[in-house]
């Protein structure tokens, strides 16, 4: 899962700590379980097992659980659907079935999407309105008041665009009908984990509550020069997107999603987690710890799937993302912060997960994250460590595509040996025994693009 033996939860007791980790949450504020009518269950046998004790017992099987092989997802209709007390009917003896290896009732899982909300024209490269105003691909202008470059345009220039790269958002859905993204929407890396079907398609809402996945999905692959809002960092690449956060978020939707289609999808970007209030303690469940396993280990024909985390926006809170089994698992790539003056933005998170970072929102008066908005719009208001993350990904497909065999590891080696602390204006950077300079709030330092032609 990727938690170390120490406490992770600075300034709080050693044994408050510990608790929190059996408990899965601190005393004061543990939350009350609720427990839905869905089960994970293990089944030796094959489908028709599978299904033959689901119609015993009053089960309706709905299926493999993501690439998670001989576990299903089970329903039970006459079960409460949100309940604070775990089922006790007839139906549970199903555990005692000799081919059932194990049995999990599904429980809801609180889930937090990592935005924040806050109540010159240089280049005509492209004909996109707001590409004049993208403030991080013009870094290396001195025009612009960022400190340092993550050097796009010399991917662009050398050809790298992401062409024949996958990039799956893992999100509350994505608008696949947006005008910057239906060119190169990818239905076969999207689903719909939360209606069951195989649309993204995002719910609509007087408050534009599910925008979320939509933003970052512009971010990576947002078509470029069809006159239409803005850039992606790799906008020949492929975009889906899995609506997973619309819905109760259990360890079985997690699962699914993060293991949905991973001989197709290279990259899945996800800019959520556990509440950063500074008092939650949490991570994967078994199923999706196996899941992330078995996405780096048979992921991309062998090749190993790449997954990339938001590092977390409870700095405000002192929250540590240390306490976050997303962004400290060995399998995920986390990402963190900087504001355009290279300063540290005021939501950010410090731990020694943190990998590298991208740009993103600061200060009131510092510029936000240009990106596709619900209702085929665009927003210059992206903000949070939400936006660096698919900022990443984005970067990591253009590597991709000058290095298609680079394994998950080998793209965390990539990462290490090409960021650069720059001009991150941060004065307590440490040498580590590796000889790279590194600091807990920007991991190795600002992701560059040299990797994707060196490596």
């Amino acid at each position: 899962m990727g938690w170390g033996s120490r406490c992770c939860c600075p300034g709080r007791l050693d044994l408050l700590c510990v608790l929190a980790l059996l408990g899965g949450c601190l005393l004061p504020v543990c939350r009350t379980r609720v427990y839905t009518n869905h089960w994970a269950v293990k089944i030796a046998g094959g489908f028709p097992e599978a299904d033959r004790i689901a119609s015993k017992y009053g089960f309706i099987n709905m299926g493999q659980i993501g690439a998670l092989k001989d576990y299903y997802h089970f329903y039970h209709s006459r079960t409460i659907k949100r309940s604070v007390l775990s089922s006790r009917g007839t139906h549970s003896f199903i555990s005692m079935e000799p081919k059932v290896e194990w049995i999990q009732q599904q429980v809801v899982k609180k889930r937090t999407k990592r935005d924040y909300d806050f109540s010159r024209a240089q280049s005509t490269y492209f004909n996109d309105p707001k590409w004049p105003s993208m403030w991080y691909m013009h870094c290396s202008d001195n025009t612009h008041p960022c400190q340092s470059d993550m050097n796009i345009e010399g991917a662009w220039k050398r050809g790298y665009t992401g062409k024949n790269i996958v990039v799956t958002i893992l999100d509350d859905g994505i608008e696949r009908t947006h005008p910057d993204l239906m060119q190169n929407y990818d239905a076969l890396a999207s689903c719909d984990v939360n209606g069951n079907d195989l649309d993204p398609m995002p719910r609509y809402d007087a408050s534009n509550e599910n925008k979320h996945g939509t933003r970052c999905a512009g971010e990576v692959a947002a078509a470029a020069n069809n006159s239409h809002c803005t850039v992606g960092i790799a906008f020949n690449a492929k975009i889906g997107g899995v609506r997973m956060l619309d819905g109760d978020v259990t360890d079985m939707v997690e699962a699914k999603s993060v293991s949905f289609n991973p001989q197709h999808v290279h990259i899945y970007s996800a800019s959520w987690g556990p509440d950063d209030d500074g008092k939650t303690v949490d991570g994967p469940a078994p199923l999706t710890r196996q899941a992330f396993e078995n996405g780096v280990r048979m992921g991309r024909r062998g090749l190993g799937s790449v997954f990339v985390w938001a590092s977390g926006n409870g700095g405000r809170s002192k929250d540590h993302c240390s306490c976050d089994g997303y962004t400290n698992s060995i399998y995920t790539i986390s990402i963190s912060s900087t504001a355009e003056s290279g300063k540290k933005p005021w939501y950010l998170e410090e731990c020694s997960s943190t990998l590298a970072t991208t740009y993103s929102s600061g200060e009131s008066y510092d510029k936000k994250i240009i990106t596709t908005d619900l209702r085929q719009r665009c927003t210059d208001n992206h903000t949070g460590t939400s936006a660096s993350a698919p900022m990443a990904a984005g970067i990591i497909a253009l590597a991709l595509e000058a290095n298609p065999f680079l394994t998950w590891r080998d793209v965390q080696h990539v990462i290490v040996r090409t960021s650069r602390a720059g001009h991150l204006n941060a004065n307590d950077w440490k040498t580590n025994a590796a000889g790279f300079k590194v600091i807990h709030l920007n991991g190795i330092g600002l992701y560059h693009r040299k990797s994707c032609i060196s490596s």
